[in-house]
């Protein structure tokens, strides 16, 4: 039986107690009634489970009950579950008692309706654990799917969501901003609250407000306020979306603007935080701030702005968060901001070291540690890299005090990955956050292997980490080469900077043999998988198939380009008609869990290099 994340204590009894349809589930007298209506979700999910489920009562517990203790006297966030063969008791605060729920459910979820006899004492080793998703440059999931993110992050402890929005919020009277886009409306985002809410999340308000605001400064309207000249004159680069655009501070309408949109979107939202990011301000003192920037000093002008938003968000009975990118380079400064503010420290990379965590905690920062999936710009996530960053990031915020870890997840480049191949990403944020004894990278896979997806092999985490090198011609690569054949690259304009793109897809063939290992592996899985989840290996299959075409798209570019050898054209189009049927369900795929979103804008470079096949001599 494995239990995720693992508990602090486990100790095993003799025996095992059988949860019959005559069993009972008690309420004690202590029980809250958030506690109360949390009982009830836990019912239904047993239900779910074993096809019944026990009646719920409040009073007094007799043998034979599972009894449910609220006592918020114990340590914040704790529990203790004790079975025995005459009944089940769990005690805990209100959210222990939650926690301690979801770890009764996976009992019963490996071991049925025979529960066998021990007693967890649980506590998290982090207090705020949570998980960072990107509905900005790409997709924009449904809130069906939205509801059922928070569902799986509940099941595995953890309790805060922040949706990372740039310009897919229906702000009022901005048509200009989401008029080509499918945004959030306030409707869905007070539901998903809500429903957060009553399932022990904290949905946590995140909004671009300095940096990272391409759509917003790109408008008719709004253009004038960009620290770029001309910000709305160019056509849509998606390299220049992550580069650009960043307010000019020197306008005070700018800010004016900023506020409001804060203003507008925190009253949506229960939660007393509120993340304004201000994160990869490129543009700061390139242009209209120069003059100021050169007078007082990068560091100055970005943390006077930065300071201005945050009083302003305490003003308004919300504690400041920000990315912490900017302010490491002069982490002294963080003592110029309001104290509660709290500084999200991220890192991404395989090995990242703990030079950020360290220098901000000498600095006197609150801060969260901000670890990612390695989703993004991936067609199958790069579940090892993710594995030692999160693990890594999670050992620095115990090292360094963090209050927090917030895993991320970006969609960077479209968000071409299926946003369900997060979970055993997210699934290693829970499990490290909470218990600072880490699982080799086998054991944990094996563990999620048969805990998310349910697949009795416990092999599938094993064959999707074997794609993690198999990228020969990446999605990267591909956007940026579809940017510069078409004359919009900043970043790559001449012939050398180009062909440097394809440099990777020289051994695009025989890793496209592995791929095929892995297609056919996948295939094999589902023999091997809970029915219910049989559904979830399809669309790994489709990106192992997606990464295969890129691979050879790549190969035949890099033949032609750097080899100068002649153009295979019957191959060329063959390939091409099979990017297209690979896009139809590629497409069936997304549109499971997203709204329209930007599927265009992808569908721009999947036609592009349909023809561009079509037309190499």
């Amino acid at each position: 039986m494995y239990l995720i994340p693992a508990p602090a204590r486990v100790q095993k009894r003799e025996g095992a107690f059988v949860v019959s349809y005559e069993t009972w589930a008690v309420l004690d007298a202590g029980c809250g009634e958030k506690a109360g209506r949390q009982a009830q979700l836990f019912m239904e999910k047993i239900k779910e489970t074993l096809g019944y489920c026990p009646m719920l009562t409040r009073g007094s517990a007799k043998k034979g009950d599972i009894l449910f203790r609220q006592d918020d006297g114990m340590e914040a966030q704790s529990y203790v579950l004790e079975i025995g063969p005459e009944g089940v008791t769990l005690s805990g605060d209100e959210k222990g008692l939650w926690h301690g729920m979801q770890t009764l459910l996976q009992i019963l979820e490996q071991e049925g309706a025979m529960l066998p006899a021990l007693q967890i004492e649980d506590h998290p080793a982090i207090p705020n654990r949570g998980y960072y998703f990107d509905c900005a440059r790409g997709r924009v999931p449904k809130l069906d799917w939205l509801k059922k993110l928070a569902d799986r992050m509940a099941y595995y402890k953890l309790n805060q969501l922040q949706l990372y929005i740039e310009h897919s919020y229906l702000f009022r009277g901005m048509t200009e901003l989401w008029r080509d886009d499918t945004p959030l409306t306030a409707a869905q985002i007070m539901e998903l609250d809500r429903y957060c809410g009553e399932r022990g999340i904290e949905l946590v308000p995140s909004l671009s407000s300095f940096g990272h605001l391409y759509k917003l400064l790109s408008t008719k309207e709004y253009a004038h306020l960009c620290e770029l000249p001309d910000a709305g004159e160019k056509p849509f680069s998606l390299f220049g979306r992550m580069a650009h655009h960043t307010v000019n501070v020197t306008d005070p309408d700018g800010i004016a603007l900023i506020k409001s949109m804060l203003k507008e979107y925190m009253e949506l939202f229960s939660s007393r935080q509120f993340n304004l990011c201000a994160d990869e301000t490129f543009d700061l003192g390139t242009g209209k701030s120069r003059k100021l920037v050169e007078e007082k000093g990068k560091g100055s002008v970005y943390i006077a702005y930065v300071k201005e938003l945050a009083q302003f968000l305490i003003d308004n009975g919300r504690r400041p968060m920000f990315w912490g990118d900017i302010i490491v380079e002069f982490p002294e400064m963080i003592k110029e901001l309001p104290e509660e503010t709290v500084c999200l420290t991220w890192g991404y990379a395989k090995e990242q070291s703990d030079f950020s965590a360290k220098a901000m905690q000498e600095a006197g920062a609150v801060q969260y540690c901000c670890p990612g999936c390695a989703t993004w710009n991936e067609f199958i996530p790069l579940y090892r890299t993710a594995y030692e960053n999160i693990r890594r990031m999670c050992a620095y915020a115990g090292q360094y005090g963090a209050i927090g870890v917030l895993n991320t997840d970006w969609g960077d480049f479209l968000h071409l990955n299926q946003p369900e191949f997060s979970a055993p990403g997210m699934i290693y944020g829970a499990a490290f956050s909470w218990n600072a004894q880490v699982p080799a990278f086998e054991e944990i896979n094996r563990q999620i292997s048969r805990v998310e997806y349910h697949d009795s092999s416990e092999k599938l985490l094993q064959i999707l980490s074997e794609a993690e090198e198999q990228g020969a011609f990446r999605w990267y690569s591909a956007c940026m080469y579809w940017e510069a054949r078409r004359g919009v690259s900043e970043k790559y304009r001449n012939e050398e900077e180009i062909a440097g793109l394809l440099e990777g897809a020289a051994d695009a063939l025989e890793k496209n043999k592995k791929l095929e290992e892995i297609k056919l592996s996948l295939y094999r899985q589902i023999r091997t998988t809970d029915g219910r989840d049989r559904e979830r290996i399809w669309p790994f299959i489709m990106a192992a198939e997606g990464a295969w075409i890129f691979n050879a798209i790549g190969a035949l570019l890099y033949s032609a380009e750097q080899n100068r050898e002649p153009v295979d054209t019957a191959w060329a189009w063959a390939l091409a008609k099979r990017l297209e049927i690979w896009f139809y369900y590629y497409k069936e795929v997304y549109r499971q869990v997203s709204l329209q979103s930007e599927l265009s804008r992808m569908e721009a470079v999947i036609c592009w290099y349909g023809d561009y096949l079509r037309d190499l001599k």
